[in-house]
């Protein structure tokens, strides 16, 4: 069977989303974008930690609501890693006092599910064009 080599300039997602629904329309739009791949997705804070980690992922999109804990334990988790990942939450809840939490909770960026999908994809795609492109055999 032959496998496709994966180039180091692939952008690699992790998506964490408690709708299956949801998850399936993010990974569809982002998935998408030329030069990135979608390595994993998770329900939960716990499954997503462990999944970000295995999929060596680059860029965590998250919600704040999850089955099992909630967005703001994923970015605790994830700033407690010594491997350095983007993340960029996106959500239903957006208040300023919400923004302000996840930003400090270091979120690199942070969306309205509802009216800022799109403004979250040019971030998205503007971080895969920046990647170094690299050939392979």
């Amino acid at each position: 069977m032959y496998e496709r080599a994966r180039s180091s300039a692939t952008l690699k997602i992790f998506l964490v989303e408690d709708s299956p629904l949801v998850r399936r329309r993010i990974a569809a739009l982002i998935g998408a974008i030329k030069g990135v791949e979608i390595v994993g997705e998770a329900e939960d804070a716990s499954d997503a930690l462990s999944g970000i980690a295995a999929g060596e992922a680059d860029v965590v999109i998250v919600d704040l609501r999850l089955t099992g804990g909630s967005g703001l334990d994923v970015l605790a988790g994830l700033a407690q890693s010594s491997r350095p990942v983007i993340t960029i939450v996106l959500t239903n809840y957006s208040s300023a006092v919400i923004r302000e939490a996840c930003l400090a909770a270091g979120a690199n960026y942070f969306f309205d599910k509802t009216s800022e999908f799109n403004l979250a994809r040019d971030v998205i795609e503007r971080i895969a064009r920046a990647r170094p492109a690299t050939t392979t055999d």
